[in-house]
């Protein structure tokens, strides 16, 4: 009969064997080259756990032992590890090792999205909507339930969003993006208010982000912006109707075709200036941050007017009196027709 003790000495000879080989076999997994020939590109969807993501990893032929490497990270790092959502790049030659700290410190890579200045609402969500790395939750939205779940129901989008690149984890819902851009015009708008110069004559910061998105609309020049507000806001205070074009050509919506003539300009929509009094009853478009500082600091100026010089750098000619600005139209028309 055997002894006890020779037993148990047996059981941990044999428990020592299967631990040695199972952490032989760990080493052999961690150790191993699993990315050749081209980078693998891989994604981590938000909310996936350790288990799966390995297993998936071991479906692509990467990982041969997932649970064993599982264990071993479990055993290793504990509770410290926690799966980062997004693309993460694994370059070729990388170890298991390699794949496993990579995942473990979250190094993914990001994605972007840029914003342009002077864009409007459904151009923004369009280029949202068709961006492939990220997970569209709120696609099906209407721009009101949208507002809403921003939590600022009954107001327009138009506007609301600041334009800028924003960077982001592959998988990022969009959702999150709408949120920060939102948020982050929110904190430029009311910095701008702030920043107002005295005696401005616009009531509230929503009046300041609609003016701003004109000068934003109206001209692409640096060098112009607090001109073209200071003429803006002239109009606004001697009540004179602004007669902006691209409010016009917002009010038209999928009706404008790229030519704004005469009978559109007599049009009367809630965005015609040339027909109604005072600021459209929304932005037109996403205003940049230098169209926010002109709005809220326009140049003081005399001029009331102004037309395009027709030197194909888009400079305007700004005008005090409406002969000096009819004069600066019939010079831009002379350019026109010889040029045709």
């Amino acid at each position: 009969m055997r002894s006890p003790s020779r037993s148990l000495a047996l059981l941990v000879l044999l428990t020592s064997v299967i631990l040695a080989s199972v952490f032989s076999l760990i080493h052999q997994e961690l150790s191993r080259v699993a990315i050749v020939g081209e980078d693998r590109s891989f994604i981590v969807l938000p909310g996936a756990s350790l288990r799966s993501t390995l297993s998936e990893l071991s479906s692509q032929q990467v990982l041969q032992h997932p649970r064993l490497i599982e264990s071993w990270a479990r055993w290793q790092y504990g509770t410290h590890f926690v799966l980062k959502s997004g693309r993460y790049l694994f370059p070729t030659g990388s170890t298991g090792r390699d794949i496993l700290e990579q995942l473990r410190l979250g190094k993914v890579q990001l994605d972007q999205i840029t914003l342009i200045e002077g864009w409007n609402f459904e151009q923004f969500r369009h280029a949202l909507d068709l961006h492939p790395g990220i997970t569209h939750i709120w696609q099906t939205l209407s721009p009101a339930q949208l507002m809403e779940q921003l939590g600022s129901p009954g107001m327009h989008p138009e506007g609301r969003f600041f334009p800028d690149t924003y960077r982001f984890a592959a998988g990022t819902t969009d959702s999150t993006v709408y949120r920060i851009a939102f948020q982050r015009m929110e904190q430029e708008l009311s910095r701008a208010w702030q920043d107002r110069a005295p005696g401005l004559g616009l009531r509230s910061p929503e009046e300041m982000l609609t003016l701003a998105s004109i000068i934003e609309k109206e001209t692409g020049r640096e060098d112009e912006r607090g001109r073209v507000a200071g003429v803006f806001v002239n109009r606004l205070r001697i009540g004179m109707r602004l007669q902006s074009d691209p409010t016009v050509i917002y009010g038209l919506g999928s009706s404008y075709d790229g030519d704004i003539r005469r009978r559109d300009l007599l049009t009367d929509t809630p965005y015609n200036t040339y027909t109604r009094q005072g600021l459209p009853p929304t932005p037109i478009a996403m205003p940049g941050a230098a169209s926010l500082r002109a709005a809220a600091q326009p140049d003081k100026t005399a001029a009331i007017y102004f037309v395009a010089t027709g030197n194909g750098d888009g400079s305007h000619h700004f005008s005090a009196t409406l002969a000096e600005h009819n004069a600066a139209v019939a010079r831009l028309v002379h350019k026109q027709k010889g040029a045709r």
